[in-house]
């Protein structure tokens, strides 16, 4: 396996580690701050750096709204689904929430990735 494929690996975990514990001790959007913590002291493209924030996110918030979801045996989540229009599926839910972090995580960690090259130009 190459060198970058290890970095875009241990940076989609950083940034799923990192954003479960930030969102432990504070809001929702705190998992943009870990995307971007990540991508800006992990060196990649800012292609790469996107789908690793977008992957680790979604990753985090899917199992975290499937484990909430299971725990109430998916009462709750039937009835927001009905409100919205997707028929009452939780399973839709969880897929729209884990796609609606992963953009927020994508373009937090795309933003880091920007800030690193940005830093590194001045640099030179």
């Amino acid at each position: 396996m190459k060198k970058r494929n290890y970095k875009f690996l241990v940076s989609i975990l950083l940034i799923a580690l990192l954003g479960g514990g930030f969102a432990m001790f504070g809001s929702w959007w705190v998992i943009a701050i870990a995307a971007f913590l990540v991508t800006s002291l992990i060196a990649q493209r800012p292609s790469r750096s996107f789908w690793s924030g977008f992957i680790g996110i979604f990753l985090l918030w899917s199992i975290l709204a499937w484990s909430m979801d299971f725990a109430n045996d998916q009462i709750l989540s039937q009835k927001v689904a009905h409100l919205l229009p997707l028929g009452g599926s939780s399973i839709a839910l969880i897929l729209v929430t884990a796609v609606v972090g992963a953009l927020i995580g994508g373009l937090a960690a795309l933003s880091g990735a920007y800030l690193r090259l940005l830093l590194s130009a001045k640099a030179k």
